[in-house]
């Protein structure tokens, strides 16, 4: 491990140098913030109060332990005194961390993904915490799997589930049956094909991931699309960077009038919405749920050149994953990169049944991070 050899007393720093002649620097207020004694030792909040602190902070004197590795401060703020490790210090250098090359996390595919690479087996996921990882890992990475030999009673992915969190209730109520009714409040609720798309994009916060539970799927046609939002966009900012930018930055207006409810719902978003680090955050792609367009004359020629475009693709064989479920199978997606649809089938050739729940993504992610252990200090 690296050590420090020198520090220096900036106006409002330190500047340490290391032995391997990485420079760094350190806050006062950031040192301080993060002082060990700042949180509390059960719920590991931080009851330190930065606001106490006069305007003019900084240490009154600071000395390097060579022997046990430390760095202590006696601030002049109520003299309180901090100890840094060097370790800790230099695990949480942000001079390092802000010039790391970001590397994305996510694997992207088209048609070419293997259907058994995504296919895990129900109980091997109930056994275990390494089936349990296995399957998050899918989820994150790919943003898609498929639990094969589920059980088949109604609402028996209840237990599946519960091994991640709890679910997130809609207005659709959970689980909602996916089934062909005589008067539906959503077309998914006919035998009608369905245009690739993602759910509830009229939220501001639409469900992070879905699970479309099969009961029985007896009905010729009905085969489940699949297509990588992030694989098209990522498409398209390669090779068509102005209409992959107009995605980026025009708010689309998605509405829901739910005559089983007495609510309105509204909410404007692009179609593409990126991250901090450029990476791909959410899609919203909904052409029933999509409402009239309204912006400036020019940015709409571009609009509806670029939504064509990505809506192409998003259906196109080259990016599209075609199956059939089978009674058993539970088809999991992150329904804010996955985008999902399906062909019409006959209803009078036999039965087909869905049960479908959603899971917030902070749950599949938080999961995931305690069976990884990952430090998120």
């Amino acid at each position: 491990m690296a050590e420090i050899t020198s520090i220096e007393r900036l106006e409002k720093s330190f500047r340490v140098i290391w032995s391997d002649n990485v420079k760094s620097h350190y806050n006062f207020l950031w040192l301080r913030d993060n002082c060990s004694t700042a949180k509390d030792t059960n719920t590991n909040h931080r009851m330190f109060n930065l606001l106490d602190l006069p305007d003019h902070f900084h240490p009154n004197n600071y000395a390097l332990d060579q022997v046990n590795k430390i760095l202590t401060v006696t601030w002049n703020h109520e003299g309180h005194q901090s100890k840094y490790s060097y370790e800790w210090l230099r695990e949480k250098c942000y001079t390092l961390s802000s010039n790391k090359k970001y590397l994305s996390p996510y694997e992207l595919w088209d048609q070419k993904l293997e259907i058994n690479a995504i296919k895990i087996e129900f109980q091997e996921i109930m056994d275990s915490d390494e089936g349990l990882k296995k399957w998050l890992d899918l989820l994150y990475i790919k943003g898609i799997a498929i639990v094969k030999n589920c059980p088949t009673e109604k609402e028996s992915a209840f237990p599946l589930l519960r091994r991640i969190s709890h679910t997130r209730e809609t207005f659709f109520k959970t689980p909602f049956d996916v089934i062909s009714l005589a008067k539906p409040n959503t077309s998914a609720y006919t035998a009608l094909g369905l245009r690739n798309h993602t759910d509830l994009p009229y939220f501001e916060s639409p469900p992070g991931y879905q699970f479309l539970h099969c009961l029985i799927n007896s009905a010729n046609g009905g085969e489940s699309v699949a297509s990588d939002g992030y694989a098209v966009a990522k498409y398209m900012k390669d090779n068509y960077p102005n209409a992959y930018k107009v995605l980026t930055k025009v708010p689309v207006k998605f509405i829901d009038q739910d005559y089983t409810q007495n609510t309105k719902r509204v909410f404007h978003a692009p179609e593409i919405s990126i991250d901090q680090n450029g990476e791909f955050k959410d899609i919203r792609y909904s052409i029933a749920t999509m409402a009239i367009m309204d912006c400036p004359p020019e940015v709409m020629d571009e609009f509806y050149d670029a939504h064509r475009l990505f809506g192409r693709f998003l259906h196109s064989n080259q990016f599209c994953l075609n199956f059939k479920m089978g009674a058993g199978d539970l088809f999991s997606f992150n329904n804010r990169r996955v985008l999902h649809g399906r062909k019409a089938f006959d209803m009078n050739s036999g039965n087909r049944h869905l049960q479908g729940y959603y899971i917030d993504r902070d749950e599949i992610e938080s999961r995931l991070n305690f069976l990884n252990n990952i430090d998120i200090s």
